[in-house]
């Protein structure tokens, strides 16, 4: 369990394919001290197990099905990416509950910057946007965001400077596709009020709140 709260950038060392996925080799730094081997750590919002740790530098192997659904498949040595270790019980709670589970793939579809106030848009598909609501939580190659608008096709966010300085967002230009993990809450709320809508939900009321 993650909280979407980036603990640093981390610049990928190498990344070696085989038949049953990849191994990426990430340089941790001072961040490793605290790495042991089977430690989950979200890397862009994919929960990964360290599987080998050398000075510094730990190794995750990446199964095909991650490689899949994420952007993972597409990083290159000399990338940055975002970084997270698992949540210890009795660690305060600064984002939302993030399990490191991508449901999908988002694009950034364009940059906003005015009156100080710097918006992002991501377009998605419909699947993901069905689970996505205004004023609702996201994990963006997994940091903790607040949905600040939605339309038919896509979301906007806007992101404080302090956000844009501690993570790879500073970086992403129209085109950048970005790993998507919608609210775990939400996502179990839907399920539960499906087809079937159990406990007497109407059509209307799911759809006033967004579903």
């Amino acid at each position: 369990m993650f909280t979407g709260i980036i603990e640093k950038t981390a610049r990928v060392k190498a990344v070696h394919a085989s038949a049953a996925g990849a191994r990426l080799s990430l340089e941790l730094g001072e961040l490793a001290e605290d790495v042991k081997l089977g430690d989950s750590i979200a890397v862009n919002g994919a929960c990964l197990t360290a599987s080998a740790i050398t000075a510094g530098v730990a190794s995750f192997d990446v199964v095909a099905e991650t490689l899949r659904r994420t952007t993972l498949g597409s990083l290159a040595p000399g990338d940055l990416v975002n970084v997270e270790r698992a949540l210890r019980v009795g660690d305060r709670l600064g984002g939302h509950f993030v399990q490191g589970h991508v449901d999908g793939v988002g694009t950034i579809a364009g940059r906003t910057i005015a009156a100080g106030e710097h918006l992002l848009h991501v377009s998605a598909s419909p699947e993901l946007l069905a689970g996505i609501i205004e004023k609702g939580s996201i994990a963006v190659d997994g940091i903790s965001l607040t949905i600040a608008s939605l339309d038919e096709r896509g979301f906007t966010l806007a992101i404080i400077p302090h956000t844009l300085e501690q993570t790879t967002l500073s970086g992403k230009r129209e085109g950048s596709r970005v790993n998507l993990e919608l609210d775990m809450i939400g996502k179990y709320v839907r399920k539960l009020a499906g087809p079937t809508r159990p406990n007497g939900l109407s059509e209307s009321m799911l759809r006033e709140h967004g579903f």
